[in-house]
């Protein structure tokens, strides 16, 4: 597959405080993307490095194939939804999707139509007299009808209803399969995307934690549940990544692929094991009590 964006060695730094360091990864075309961690790890620094809106203090940043800064041939092939996205207090929404229009060249008006009714936007109304609800749905508008090659979300959910939210996941599935693109998704609903997204990137106070492909993190943590010393025993050896002890029962969760063997041999000492989620896997792997230390999931 084609390298969208090509990261090596990256680093930002303020003064003496270094916000990403020595990042590397590789997005490629027509996937959708997690790029995830907590508030502060890091992500949007990169995103706006990537972007162009941040230059980076060291390494090298390629965006299709070349660098993005002052660059109109990469510019305008990417679209870029953030959360505190502003506009001037004289734009209606009318506006802002007349000037997306005339910023991407793969803009589809009849489809920014279509989704102005499925989120039922006045489009008359200014910007500053909308919801934050509807802020997030004009964002999600303009990212969806550009079809830029790179689309990227950074939290493009905030103020949005469980009902709008699953409006905005069903049209990017239906025109991403339509029209197939590159999709970076930022954001703390994780359970909610988790089953949209084919790559996962989690940072982590700026360094690359997980790279994974999505389909080989499901399944790849456990979490085990029955009698403390039973289960204490059965996880000696295994990567602990969370353990909670109510009582005379334990719960714990280990990082790895556990074999029919180890399984069988679970349930016949009366522990369960039930899958970890995307979403606790990452709260389990970014709450420091890993050491920042994550094991090859082969």
């Amino acid at each position: 597959m084609n390298r969208i964006v090509e990261v090596n060695r990256l680093n930002k730094t303020y003064g003496s405080e270094t916000v990403i360091q020595d990042v590397s990864f590789t997005i490629e075309e027509n996937k959708i993307y997690g790029l995830l961690g907590r508030n502060g790890a890091g992500k949007t620094t990169i995103m706006h490095m990537i972007t162009a809106q941040l230059f980076p203090s060291g390494g090298e940043l390629k965006v299709f194939g070349e660098h993005p800064y002052e660059n109109n041939r990469v510019l305008t092939r990417m679209s870029f939804i953030k959360e505190s996205q502003k506009y001037p207090d004289v734009f209606r929404i009318a506006d802002v999707l007349d000037i997306a229009a005339d910023l991407y060249p793969n803009w589809d008006q009849g489809f920014a139509e279509q989704l102005i009714e499925d989120f039922r936007l006045p489009v008359k109304r200014r910007m500053k007299k909308l919801s934050r609800g509807m802020l997030s749905s004009v964002g999600i508008i303009v990212g969806l009808a550009s079809r830029a090659p790179l689309t990227i979300f950074d939290e493009p959910y905030l103020g949005l209803d469980a009902v709008a939210r699953n409006l905005f996941y069903e049209r990017l599935l239906e025109d991403y399969a339509e029209h197939p693109r590159t999709v970076i998704l930022s954001t703390h609903l994780i359970d909610e995307v988790s089953n949209m997204l084919e790559h996962v990137i989690v940072i982590d106070n700026g360094k690359i934690l997980l790279d994974e492909e999505a389909d080989s993190l499901r399944g790849k943590a456990f979490t085990a549940v029955g009698p403390a010393a039973t289960v204490r025993a059965w996880a000696a050896g295994k990567q602990l990544i969370h353990e909670e002890a109510i009582g005379g029962l334990m719960s714990a969760s280990v990082l790895g692929n556990l074999s029919a063997a180890e399984r069988r041999e679970a349930e016949a000492q009366g522990i369960e094991l039930v899958p970890v989620s995307l979403q606790q896997l990452i709260v389990h792997l970014t709450s420091g009590k890993t050491n920042g230390k994550v094991a090859e999931l082969g």
